[in-house]
């Protein structure tokens, strides 16, 4: 294993930016229009209001092997296709008996979360919130509010992300806006 310098990286709570991210990925409608229940929706908005941002990763680069530990921000910004709240595209880890850690740092959204086998599991997040995905969940996060949902993530290196899986199946529960209020929903495209 090479012998890695200790670094610091500064990170403003309020976007997301870390001082010196090593990468930036973007999100945008196009990427995830088919994830979305209402397909028809999203292509509507991409051609009224064209390729929205649903939502930026900024992390460090690391090896990926044991006993590195990547982290990165992760900023949603608020919205919604249709009833649907704005969210990432979730993924189960390739290395399915690894964790993560979330750690809300501005804004308020969901983690929601599902095994193969089929149980869920669907947390809040706040500012100051740590949540822990457990191995073998797959995860996404969902911003509820009116401003960007900003979390810090943490994981093991070798864990990798199978976003394939969630890709073809989906999640199982949605949230949406019901009455004034995020609420949880079975997805009608699950499987």
């Amino acid at each position: 294993m090479p012998v890695i310098t200790p670094f610091v990286t500064e990170v403003d709570f309020a976007s997301g930016e870390l001082s010196a991210p090593a990468y930036v990925i973007q999100r945008k409608l196009s990427d995830m229009a088919s994830m979305y229940a209402d397909v028809d929706e999203a292509a509507r908005i991409m051609v009224a209001e064209g390729d929205r941002l649903i939502y930026e990763v900024q992390g460090v680069d690391l090896p990926e092997e044991e006993g590195q530990i990547p982290h990165c921000t992760t900023r949603i910004t608020p919205g919604r296709i249709g009833a649907e709240y704005h969210m990432t595209k979730g993924h189960y880890h390739a290395r399915r008996e690894q964790g993560e850690v979330y750690f809300g740092l501005s804004g308020r959204g969901f983690l929601v979360m599902q095994t193969e086998s089929g149980e869920t599991s669907v947390q809040r997040m706040v500012a100051g919130s740590a949540a822990y995905v457990p191995p073998f969940w797959a995860h996404r996060t969902v911003n509820v509010g009116d401003e960007d949902f900003v979390f810090f993530s943490v994981w093991e290196a070798r864990a990798g992300h199978d976003y394939g899986t969630i890709e073809r199946d989906g999640f199982r529960k949605l949230v949406v806006l019901r009455d004034g209020q995020p609420v949880v929903v079975d997805n009608p495209k699950y499987g």
